[in-house]
């Protein structure tokens, strides 16, 4: 038997619209680009958390575990090819968290080509 020859890696953020920016697609608090996720943020912080990590593709409670904003807002980072340092995400998530959760649903949305 032979071994299979891999002639193709995928890469980072080899899906959704793949917008190699370096920078986030929208503000930090830029709601009213996106009405339904700044509405769910609004009136259940914790839905939006768990519908953000659901559509990134993580286990629906990772939001609610201390530090898994953190860790999922890290993780998308380098996967889309945004610019920043964990340090940065770890201060984004705890000063800015329900704003941050809006900004990471959007960019998910947006890569998705649902917005």
């Amino acid at each position: 038997m032979s071994n299979p020859v891999v002639s193709h890696q995928p890469a980072a953020g080899s899906y959704g619209t793949n917008v190699q920016t370096g920078e986030w697609s929208t503000g930090l608090c830029n709601c009213f680009s996106d009405w339904l996720v700044c509405a769910l943020g609004c009136v259940c912080p914790i839905a939006l958390s768990c519908y953000t990590a659901d559509k990134y593709g993580e286990n629906c409670c990772l939001g609610c575990v201390p530090g898994g904003t953190t860790a999922m807002r890290t993780h998308m980072r380098l996967t889309y090819g945004i610019q920043g340092t964990i340090f940065n995400d770890a201060l984004m998530t705890f000063c800015c968290g329900l704003c941050e959760m809006c900004r990471m649903a959007r960019e998910i949305r947006i890569r998705n080509g649902e917005v």
